[in-house]
């Protein structure tokens, strides 16, 4: 979720706003680019997305050549992971978990189909409406790789139920999910120590940090951890 300054000139565009679950979303244009606003927190837009695709790549470069391996995306978002996984013939099913009805409809039928229509009529692809921290405790599916975009990192949630996902009992829900082997990439807007402590003390091995340049300030980061198996 790359913050990107603008032209202090030029007013953003509303163009949809949604009183949701989880509090009030906002899509909008500004110039170009399409942003997302949760509860006026600015989330996440379509400038760039080479952090949100390398999230995507480095899970399937730490795998271990397993054939179609099957990728949970947690977080719709812009829709940069979704488009550069289904344009990967590498990945096997491709589900996307979007708690935001606003967010899906941006993407089946509004403004953010400019990113997503390839990859939603990509049939290893399936968007599942439900909040991730449930999923991931309820579900019997299992995934090869975990990719979680749906905050601006470990210590920076967009709503405080999001905290739970980072702690040793949610980490114990993701690797619920995740088969023996399984890899997850978990995207940040600034490194973590602390998280990669408790991705450590979770049971994960072969946990890492791997930093994405950005245009300004600290480098956006990908921590990488794989369940063992």
């Amino acid at each position: 979720m790359p913050i990107t300054s603008y032209d202090s000139y030029d007013t953003p565009e509303v163009l949809d706003r949604r009183e949701g679950p989880y509090g009030e979303v906002v899509l909008r244009r500004h110039g170009a680019l399409l942003q997302i606003i949760a509860n006026g927190c600015f989330l996440m837009d379509t400038s760039d997305g080479r952090s949100e695709r390398r999230l995507v790549d480095a899970a399937a470069d730490a795998l271990d050549g397993r054939a179609a391996p099957h990728l949970l995306i947690g977080g719709l978002g812009v829709g940069f992971s979704l488009a550069h996984a289904a344009d990967d013939p590498r990945w096997g099913r491709i589900a996307v978990v979007e708690r935001e009805r606003a967010v899906i409809d941006w993407h089946r039928r509004g403004p953010l189909a400019e990113v997503s229509a390839a990859a939603l009529a990509d049939p290893r692809a399936r968007i599942v409406e439900a909040d991730l921290v449930e999923y991931v405790n309820e579900t019997s599916d299992t995934y090869d790789a975990l990719c979680l975009d749906i905050d601006n990192g470990p210590d920076w949630t967009v709503t405080e139920g999001n905290d739970g996902l980072y702690s040793p009992a949610g980490l114990a829900s993701c690797a619920r999910v995740l088969r023996p082997g399984g890899v997850l990439a978990v995207w940040s807007a600034k490194p973590s120590p602390e998280f990669e402590e408790t991705l450590c003390n979770a049971g994960f091995q072969q946990v890492r940090t791997e930093e994405i340049p950005v245009a300004r300030g600290v480098p956006d980061v990908v921590h990488l951890a794989v369940r063992p198996g």
